[in-house]
């Protein structure tokens, strides 16, 4: 039988090029799951994703129990606080076994000091829907005995925001 041919002509897919340094640098962090690293949203959830990230994991002296650190901002940590126990029980659900047995959150920038901002992203707007012609004539007829134009503007404005919020 003649030897097969490979199809990638001698290339190899970027992902298998990377896949064994960057389990070297996540295992240097304590994260023997590289999937808590890259897939933290589908981990924790995406309320909690957005006001945290995994940081470090460190294990004891006798190798049992690790701690999970997450870096959050200093408004989030009391809603992350709260939410500890669900977040240690979905890490551990990566890991197959208790391998976390502690959350720490810790309060500071990932970006450091002197920059001045915070690495984490904000929630997605939310889509605006365009405005129904009929509510916005509804509306303007509404106010239209009202004399003072720009008065009458906002007033039509607010009736208009009122229809739509409620007409959902």
């Amino acid at each position: 039988m003649p030897p097969r041919r490979t199809t990638t002509k001698g290339f190899a897919r970027t992902a298998s090029l990377l896949n064994a340094k960057i389990r070297k640098a996540s295992e240097s962090r304590g994260f023997a799951q590289s999937r808590l690293l890259t897939n933290w949203a589908e981990v924790v959830g995406e309320d909690a994703a957005a006001m945290s990230r995994p940081v470090e994991v460190s294990y004891g002296r006798g190798g049992m129990g690790a701690t999970l650190t997450l870096l959050t901002t200093g408004a989030n940590a009391p809603l992350l606080e709260m939410q500890k126990e669900q977040l240690r029980t979905r890490v551990n659900a990566v890991y197959g076994y208790n391998a976390i047995a502690r959350v720490r959150v810790t309060q500071t920038a990932a970006t450091g000091f002197s920059e001045g901002r915070v690495a984490f992203e904000h929630a997605p707007k939310k889509t605006q829907r365009a405005p129904d012609p009929a509510l916005r004539a509804r509306a303007t007829e509404t106010t239209a005995p009202i004399g003072d134009e720009s008065l009458r503007d906002a007033l039509a404005r607010l009736g208009e925001n009122i229809l739509n919020k409620h007409n959902r």
